[in-house]
């Protein structure tokens, strides 16, 4: 990953909205969530909610697809492992093995993270 890429990606995370956007894409898994539905559960008014997921999108952590008449977002579970991988690639001095609770961490989240 690219440093320019990865500040995109930081930078898009790096509101409280989006963030928790984020999160809740986190839980919902490969059924991702409706606009309607992110919004109910972060208390935002439709347009503050579009422009926080456009934000997301362009920086390519979050995808949506058309179902009927909703929108389903879902995390793009890739981006999100390059930006942790980008991240924690020199911990411990590259050798993830001397820091097994991140190494442990990491390695769970893409066995479970698979959303995309």
């Amino acid at each position: 990953m690219e440093m320019t890429q990865a500040i995109d990606r930081l930078g898009a995370l790096a509101h409280e909205h989006r963030l928790a956007v984020f999160r809740l894409l986190v839980r919902a898994g490969r059924d991702g969530l409706s606009a309607g539905n992110l919004a109910a559960a972060l208390g935002l008014p439709p347009s503050s909610l579009s422009f926080h997921l456009a934000q997301l999108q362009g920086a390519g952590l979050v995808s949506a697809t058309r179902a009927g008449r909703r929108v389903i977002y879902r995390l793009d579970s890739l981006a999100m492992r390059e930006l942790l991988g980008f991240l924690t690639e020199d911990c411990c001095q590259g050798r993830p093995e001397l820091c097994p609770e991140l190494s442990g961490a990491l390695t769970a989240c893409a066995e479970t993270a698979d959303v995309r």
